[in-house]
């Protein structure tokens, strides 16, 4: 863990090499969040009480994905992120815990970014997010070394890092490296109310050079235009080589060149909280590509890794036993 301020992240090369032809590594860049998760049935009493079930767990988007990768065998998995000092030790337990090698960059002036979970308690355990991004919106170029790449196959960024002025330059430089060392790049777009803010080509031209782009059925649509998900995905794959898009219960869809090339069907679960399953995808996606997957093969393991994320509370798979 390396204070803000210091001489950069820290750095503990993976297999020794500067490049991808023999690394092994998955690098996440992105956010790491403390969620609060109210899980509540019927509606929410307007002025007064509503029961609910409220735990605290660790989460974020791009931290979940980094945790599921390696839940789902990926041997050497990386996080880059930013959080306050409050929490910088627990969450490095959290992410040591589940298989992942942390660098966080503990930010001096700025606490955690907090997301409060609202999650219906319903058949669709659909969720709702009041986010407080904080420190994980706070990485910026200082917080990168080319060093990170040292050993990795894949580098993968959180679609929040788009969201704000110093994490948008960090993709900027993160993207250069890994073109630099031939390193394919994958991104999740990660919100679709920030992605409207943002404006779809705005997102689109700072994605320019990344080989994956993994959204879900509602950014696809915002992204594209058309509010079919496979049209979406077809559209897409003309500016991003891969486009694979997820649709929950309906699986994923993937494109290349314009055209839809394979469509998976979802896995079968009983759904509790929601809440990362679309992280969950990602991780084992990621995870399966680096084993030596197809990417259809992949996006199977991906659909079975967010039925299983539904299943429990909280964007993180299971501690390892």
């Amino acid at each position: 863990m390396t204070a803000a301020g210091g001489a950069g992240p820290g750095v503990e090369p993976g297999s020794g090499d500067a490049g991808s032809a023999t690394g092994r590594g998955l690098l996440v860049v992105g956010d790491v969040i403390t969620d609060v998760v109210a899980r509540y049935r019927g509606p929410l009493a307007a002025g007064t009480d509503t029961p609910a079930a409220i735990r605290t767990v660790a989460g974020g988007a791009g931290a979940n994905v980094a945790c599921w990768a390696a839940h789902r065998g990926a041997p050497d998995v990386r996080l880059l992120g930013r959080v306050g000092a409050e929490a910088a030790d627990w969450h490095e337990r959290e992410l040591v815990a589940q298989g992942v090698r942390p660098r966080l960059v503990v930010d001096p002036l700025v606490p955690t970014g907090t997301v409060v979970c609202m999650v219906d308690g319903g058949a669709s355990a659909e969720r709702t997010f009041l986010t407080d991004s904080g420190a994980s919106l706070r990485l910026e170029p200082a917080d990168w070394s080319d060093a990170l790449l040292d050993g990795v196959a894949r580098l993968h960024l959180s679609g929040y890092l788009l969201f704000s002025e110093p994490s948008r330059a960090l993709v900027t430089v993160a993207l250069k490296a890994a073109r630099a060392r031939g390193v394919p790049v994958s991104l999740d777009p990660a919100s679709a109310g920030f992605l409207a803010e943002l404006g779809a080509e705005r997102f689109l031209a700072l994605v320019d050079g990344v080989d994956v782009l993994l959204p879900s059925r509602d950014e696809a649509c915002l992204l594209a235009g058309p509010a079919d998900a496979a049209e979406a995905a077809a559209q897409l794959s003309l500016r991003v080589p891969l486009v694979v898009v997820k649709q929950g219960h309906e699986g994923a869809v993937l494109a290349r060149a314009g055209k839809v090339c394979a469509r998976v069907p979802a896995a079968s679960a009983t759904a509790r909280d929601t809440t990362g399953a679309g992280d969950a995808f990602t991780g084992a996606f990621l995870a399966a590509l680096l084993a030596g997957a197809g990417p259809q093969d992949a996006a199977a393991e991906g659909c079975r890794a967010g039925a299983r994320a539904v299943e429990k509370v909280g964007g993180r798979p299971p501690l390892p036993s």
